[in-house]
């Protein structure tokens, strides 16, 4: 019996993503491509960065480190172009900050349902940020499609966190996780 062009698609789908998990094997944020290195999450569950170093003729160029951050609940994971695109994050920004937070436009991506719904990881990195910031995102998602402006300001005005002599050093680990975003939100 002949199978389906839409079987064979999914049997093939399926077969290459096998294929491309055995290639990586585990992931190590130190072996992973400079193009997919950001918004990628280790075999350990650690968040990857890229960051700039100088080579050996005192060049800049792109390398990618494993952070400190532990992201709950996922792990070997490397973000889809889709989301990337949908998000409006860019794989190639050095370290990650919550000042784009404070762009209107890169807000309205985050907070769209095309990336908010779809998107856990990169919803959860912003989450963080933001809670860093003193700011629930989900709130400030909800401000931002009702009154953009307003949520700008809101987000202006709330200052930055306080810090915490109990915070984890750069050498301990740190554990972060959203909690679960209801897409009956949107």
């Amino acid at each position: 019996m002949a199978l389906s062009m839409k079987h064979s698609s999914i049997i093939l789908f399926f077969a290459s993503t096998l294929v491309l998990q055995v290639a990586l094997g585990e992931i190590t944020c130190e072996n992973l491509p400079t193009n997919i290195c950001s918004f990628s999450i280790s075999s350990s569950g650690k968040r990857c960065l890229l960051e700039n170093s100088a080579n050996e003729d005192g060049k800049l160029e792109y390398q990618c480190k494993t952070s400190e951050v532990i992201v709950a609940n996922i792990a070997e994971y490397i973000e889809t172009d889709e989301c990337i695109n949908s998000c409006g994050v860019d794989r190639n920004s050095v370290g990650i900050s919550s000042d784009s937070l404070l762009e209107p436009q890169f807000t309205a991506k985050l907070c769209s349902p095309s990336c908010y719904r779809n998107c856990p990881n990169v919803v959860d990195l912003y989450f963080n940020l933001a809670a860093g910031e003193g700011v629930y995102l989900p709130d400030l998602c909800s401000k931002q499609r009702s009154s953009p402006h307003r949520a700008m300001i809101e987000l202006l005005s709330s200052g930055a966190a306080a810090t915490d002599a109990s915070a984890p050093t750069a050498s301990e680990d740190i554990i972060v996780g959203a909690p679960d975003i209801s897409p009956a939100s949107f």
